[in-house]
This record gives structure tokens, C-alpha cells and sequence, in this order.
């Protein structure tokens, strides 16, 4: 079970068995902007503070060092995040 801290807040529990990171934060009342949760657009993309993810397709939208895309990818391990406002 891995560890997601959002915008600095509590940690919330990720059982690795769930769906993708867009999935997990609507499940958890967070506010994250998309559009195709595909990774061909790249609303939803967040920064990573700490900690990796792991891609489960190659998103086709842009993404910078620092930034991923919760719509296609899942937690390695404990990680913190920001979600744009």
C-alpha cells in the first residue's frame, strides 16, 4: 500500500490493485481537471513533489520533467503531488 500526499494534506491509502491516479483522487474528492483520461490531451497533468509513478500506456501528450499525467499511470511507492488550482 502506497502512501498519496495532495497539496501537502493528509496521506491517503493507494492499494495497488486500483485503478489509475485520476480514478483514486475523483474517489477521493479531489479536484483534477480532464478531458480524454487517455494521455492524449494532458488536462489532468499534475506535479510530482516526490516519488516515481509508473505509466500503464505511453501518455502521447506532452509531459515535462517534474509533471505526469494521473489519467494513465499509478503510484511506485509513496509519492506527493500538486494539483493545479
Amino acid at each position: 500500500m502506497s502512501k498519496v500526499i495532495v497539496n501537502a494534506q493528509m496521506p491517503l491509502s493507494y492499494d495497488s490493485g486500483q485503478h489509475n491516479l485520476l480514478v483514486f483522487l475523483e474517489q477521493h474528492k479531489q479536484s483534477v481537471s480532464f478531458q480524454c483520461r487517455e494521455g492524449f490531451c494532458g488536462a489532468c497533468r499534475c506535479k510530482l513533489i516526490s516519488g516515481e509513478v509508473r505509466y500503464l500506456q505511453e501518455p502521447l501528450a506532452f509531459v515535462r520533467k517534474g509533471e505526469f499525467l494521473p489519467c494513465c499511470s499509478v503510484p511506485i511507492g509513496d509519492i506527493s503531488i500538486e494539483i493545479p488550482k
